[in-house]
């Protein structure tokens, strides 16, 4: 991972390597340079390049590379262009941070010195998120090993100083640290999500949950087909019983609070493979299946980097993992499930699996931990993309104090979010005759119907639920962002570290 510090003009030589120099559309000059004669130089050098250039150069995104002296000194100037400074938020910035560590990388530049751009405080992590978040590759499967290690070898030896004028220097420090520890979770969770169905099944994922380990304050308990069917859990012994790979239930416990503070529940859908089951899957783009892992990876991740962090709270993760596989033992559309909570659902198509195996871990977490409240991911439905499309994901749930807040934090990572209703209605719409309910709804709604499902199996518990399908990874549609490289994204991860070190207290 690359390296990042904050520094003050006196204590670089600019010379070394790459100075970067942003560039507002309307020309202004920030309060920083003037101040500062040897960056006043800088800008009067760039100013001399000639306004009609630069004019372009200014709008965002925009990049030049100038070679130019100070003080007959060589020096090499990247100039990124910042648009129009009233439209800078936290996730352009994000983004330019992304644009600027990659094209220093494609230019082999690996000291890289910063000028800070903006005096907005709540910008400084976004630009460490995009410095960072943005050299993510993954690339252990590629044939061609000198490129991978040359990619690495980038990474390994990039130092970036973000020239700062030194008075906060201990608070930008401690922001650099918080942040990489964060993406070095969403790359965690990235890479579990990338992998291919035969790299990654319900085992293999349990083994990588066990490395969590190693962090304080966390334990892994896995249990197994055997333990998981003992325990009532048929929702997730009938997806999984049709392939070889048996399924397992991962429990990942935080304990970093008192002892008798009731924890925050994590739940996410880790099918390491979705063929459908018995109603298959058409084969078009079913490669894509390997992410509906991606609501466990998620979890993974955020645990990850709650232990790192060493937040002060208590918090249990429980991840479902199996593999939904057609086979002479799979479920089938017409069986009847009785599910841990004792309610019993008519299966009417084995690709609505997701909701089966979250019901009982939802059902059984509640039962056993009585969490504050309850957040789930999943890749759950494909009529959240068809409503929100590849941008967006889907939240829904019974508390909208809790939706509000989860609002809020999305807003400062820049993970997008729209909260879609649980009326009445809908729940006509998984009534069966023969059971407690059906596990699909129909056609229309399929997003909040499924919702509408998971519903009967966390009481009154307060509880989100993030349809994350059209987010995990980038697919047709989903925007350019530089820090999101193609694949998986790790989304939602950012956004529950922002809500939980921001809402401490919450009930």
């Amino acid at each position: 991972m690359v390296n990042i510090i904050t520094t003050t003009l006196d204590k670089i030589d600019l010379s070394d390597n790459v100075v970067v120099v942003g560039l507002a559309e309307d020309g202004s000059i920030p309060i920083y340079v003037e101040k500062n004669s040897k960056l006043n130089q800088i800008s009067n050098k760039i100013n001399s390049f000639g306004q009609t250039h630069l004019k372009n150069i200014r709008k965002y995104g925009k990049f030049m590379t100038l070679a130019t002296s100070l003080d007959e000194t060589p020096i090499t100037i990247l100039l990124v262009g910042l648009g129009e400074l009233n439209k800078l938020n936290s996730d352009r910035i994000r983004h330019i941070g992304g644009l600027i560590s990659l094209r220093c990388k494609e230019l082999n530049f690996t000291r890289i010195n910063i000028l800070k751009f903006f005096s907005e405080p709540t910008f400084f992590e976004p630009l460490i998120e995009g410095l960072v978040l943005s050299q993510y590759e993954f690339s252990k499967f590629k044939e061609n090993k000198s490129e991978q290690d040359q990619d690495l070898s980038f990474s390994d030896n990039c130092n970036i100083n973000i020239i700062t004028d030194g008075s906060k220097r201990e608070e930008e420090l401690s922001q650099i640290n918080k942040t990489k520890i964060i993406c070095d979770a969403v790359f965690f969770s990235r890479d579990l999500a990338n992998s291919p169905p035969n790299h990654i099944n319900p085992g293999t994922l349990a083994h990588a949950a066990k490395s969590l380990e190693s962090t304080n304050n966390i334990t892994v308990q896995i249990l197994d087909q055997s333990q998981i069917k003992e325990m009532g859990l048929n929702g997730i012994i009938s997806v999984g019983k049709g392939s070889q790979n048996e399924p397992k239930v991962i429990i990942v416990n935080y304990n970093n609070s008192e002892k008798n503070e009731k924890p925050i529940l994590l739940v996410g859908k880790a099918v390491t493979f979705d063929t459908g089951g018995i109603s298959i899957k058409p084969s078009d783009r079913m490669d894509e299946m390997k992410f509906d892992k991606s609501g466990g990876c998620t979890v993974l991740g955020i645990m990850k980097a709650v232990g790192n962090l060493a937040l002060p709270i208590n918090v249990v993760a429980i991840i479902p993992a199996v593999e939904n596989m057609p086979s002479g033992s799979s479920y089938r559309p017409g069986d009847i499930v009785h599910m841990y909570n004792g309610k019993t659902v008519e299966v009417l198509n084995t690709d609505a699996e997701g909701r089966m195996i979250l019901a009982d871990a939802l059902s059984y977490g509640i039962s056993k931990y009585s969490p504050k409240y309850v957040i789930d991911f999943a890749t759950l439905t494909g009529a959240c993309i068809i409503a929100l499309g590849t941008n967006v994901a889907g939240v829904i749930g019974n508390n909208d104090k809790l939706i509000q807040q989860l609002k809020v934090s999305a807003g400062s990572t820049g993970e997008k979010i729209w909260q879609l209703p649980l009326y009445e209605e809908f729940f006509d719409l998984i009534k069966s005759n023969v059971a407690s309910m059906k596990n699909i709804g129909g056609r229309t709604g399929g997003t909040i119907t499924a919702a509408a499902f998971l519903s009967n199996f966390v009481e009154n518990i307060p509880w989100a639920h993030f349809d994350i399908a059209g987010t995990a990874w980038t697919q047709d549609g989903t925007a350019e962002k530089s820090y999101n490289p193609k694949g998986a994204t790790g989304f939602g991860i950012r956004l529950i570290l922002n809500f939980l070190e921001n809402n401490r207290n919450f009930v």
